[in-house]
């Protein structure tokens, strides 16, 4: 079955090793994502801010179009949704452009309409360091991360410039993501937004009781909204009592919680692919029929349908017109 998937760090990861898109040893390689069934994949440009800037960041950017336009014969960008089905006509897949950190329009929002002219229709508003938009659920600390997993911030939110940077990314068309935010950004984001966002790698904290994961109810409010999580296979994020390694029964409660919870039409896919230090069950994209038959057990067709891909192409559709 065909997928969506709403995050990977792909583009980063090639990047810095000039690496090929189209074949590579990372979890994510075109060939890789034709044997897994793609339909589309989102490319977050994940920049850390304590050691990279925005000349990084659109440097990143630059490096995916060369290798979408040596690869065109495969993979082709998405700038509106109507992009991604004639993608498909013409047999290709679909790459949709994302950033993760909001802070690299350098506190100025006219850079939000130049990132969006680049071809970004999604950003991650914050990473794990706090930034001039709101904060996330802890701040990073290696050598204290796993203390800080369980760190819950419902104080401190979004920033009033904050606030006006997820309003004029719905002026734009661009589609806010919410993972990694904090508690209370997530809300903010629900008081000061009216259309579907998302938590793009984002599962279920009643399953996995770490701060990176949604509570019952901001996946209620999500659902509400026409929002979608997209279930992150990192092992710290589905079961925290073993992050050695991922294994695809546990990310299906993941999923069936989820949709317990919030209905069937909230849950998507969002691998965090190229992100992840474990090892996985799923080894790579070429492995995605695994979960797909093991969803079987527990869902109709028409339900698995919704959580590979029509769940997230329904948010598409109404923001990305």
């Amino acid at each position: 079955m065909k997928y969506v998937d709403m995050h990977c760090d792909t583009a980063t990861c090639i990047y810095e090793e000039k690496a090929s898109l189209r074949k590579n040893h990372f979890h994510n390689d075109l060939e890789k994502m034709k044997k897994g069934d793609c339909l589309l994949q989102n490319f977050a440009i994940f920049t850390d801010i304590r050691k990279q800037d925005s000349v990084f960041t659109r440097n990143v950017i630059d490096y995916y179009y060369e290798q979408l336009e040596e690869n065109k014969d495969l993979i082709r960008p998405v700038y509106k949704f109507d992009d991604i089905s004639k993608n498909e006509a013409q047999g290709c897949m679909s790459a949709l452009l994302t950033l993760e950190e909001g802070s690299v329009i350098d506190n100025d929002l006219s850079n939000l309409k130049s990132f969006y002219d680049l071809g970004v229709r999604m950003i991650t508003l914050t990473w794990n360091y706090p930034n001039g938009i709101g904060y996330p659920n802890f701040s990073y600390e290696k050598d204290n991360y796993h203390a800080l997993l369980h760190n819950i911030n419902d104080k401190d939110g979004l920033t009033d410039f904050g606030i006006k940077y997820v309003r004029r990314m719905e002026e734009l068309g661009m589609i806010v993501d919410v993972s990694h935010l904090s508690d209370k950004g997530f809300y903010d984001v629900l008081e000061y937004t009216s259309k579907p966002f998302v938590a793009s790698h984002s599962n279920a904290r009643k399953i996995a009781p770490v701060a990176r994961n949604l509570s019952d109810d901001m996946i209620i409010r999500l659902a509400q909204r026409g929002g979608v999580t997209g279930l992150n296979y990192c092992s710290k994020f589905i079961d925290d009592e073993n992050d050695k390694i991922t294994m695809v029964e546990k990310m299906v409660e993941h999923i069936r919680y989820i949709a317990k919870v919030g209905g069937i039409d909230c849950i998507g896919l969002g691998s965090d692919f190229d992100g992840i230090g474990n090892e996985l069950e799923i080894k790579d994209a070429s492995g995605m029929q695994l979960l797909y038959h093991e969803l079987q057990k527990y869902f109709t067709e028409e339900e698995i349908e919704k959580i590979f891909y029509k769940n997230v192409l329904r948010v598409y559709q109404e923001i990305l017109s």
